[in-house]
């Protein structure tokens, strides 16, 4: 698995996503994707499907023959529970769901305007020293606040987990992650499926062999883009894998660089900062 380098981390450049995967789904889209060979799974608390994803990874663990190091698992804390008290509970309870000792990766799944960022980030470094999570770092922060978690952070930030796609402009917070040797983490990377039967990708997909979800995936890791497409399919899920045996052209990444517009974004909150595109 190609893997992206990070203030110290090394995060597999693709991972699953589980975002909406509930119940058996979830339990068999986890331990489908663990025995094709992913080893990075995405969760969060506030997708209620904990307990469903540390079931799929105990099986998956063990259907082929792998320690738990073996598997990046990432969850983060919502910031309605950003209190003290309540952060530590949040994660306390996210390892119980998951059946584990330690996450490889904790986030901040949004920014919040409650709760100063300085406090926030002194919990989530107290995680890391704890023991708790071997990495850390931020979710949906744009460069400003990315900028202001570095300097707040006393350990060092992995990645920001942000919407990133062929048709949102991502470049300015790609540059913001680089100065400070910060990955940056895809969700959403098909666009929710918008990206089926798009004149350009499904062009570039057929010069390669590949499919416009192949195409999109390529376009972020060649990048240096870490992707977390969500699929309970196991075609799909073997299909998302096998982006690695070709590249993309600098003319095709230009192709598919000019397709972002400025209502490309398609995830909504009120949890949201202004955004750099």
């Amino acid at each position: 698995m190609v893997v992206i380098e990070a203030n110290g981390a090394a995060i597999p450049a693709i991972g699953l996503g589980t975002n909406t995967l509930m119940g058996v789904a979830c339990v068999e889209a986890v331990k489908a994707a663990i025995c094709l060979g992913y080893r990075h799974i995405d969760t969060a608390e506030r997708y209620h499907n904990e307990t469903a994803v540390g079931e799929g990874l105990q099986q998956g663990l063990r259907a082929a023959g792998l320690k738990r190091e073996d598997v990046f698992v990432t969850t983060k804390v919502f910031p309605d529970r950003f209190a003290a008290d309540d952060f530590h509970r949040s994660f306390h309870e996210s390892l119980e769901k998951l059946k584990l000792s330690f996450v490889d990766l904790l986030l901040i799944h949004w920014p919040s305007s409650d709760v100063p960022l300085a406090e926030t980030l002194k919990l989530l470094c107290k995680v890391k020293r704890d023991g708790g999570a071997k990495y850390i770092g931020v979710a949906n922060f744009n460069a400003p606040l990315l900028e202001q978690a570095v300097t707040l952070a006393s350990e060092p930030l992995v990645t920001n987990q942000v919407e990133a796609h062929p048709f949102l402009d991502h470049s300015k917070l790609l540059a913001a992650c680089r100065k400070h040797g910060i990955s940056m983490t895809a969700y959403c990377p098909l666009a929710r499926g918008r990206i089926a039967g798009h004149d350009v990708i499904e062009r570039i997909g057929k010069a390669h062999g590949k499919t416009v979800s192949q195409i999109a995936l390529r376009y972020l890791v060649q990048q240096g883009i870490i992707a977390i497409p969500r699929s309970a399919n196991p075609d799909h899920l073997a299909a998302n894998l096998a982006v690695f045996d070709f590249a993309l052209t600098d003319s095709e990444m230009r192709e598919i660089g000019n397709l972002k517009h400025p209502h490309g974004r398609l995830v909504k909150s009120r949890y949201a900062p202004s955004w750099d595109e």
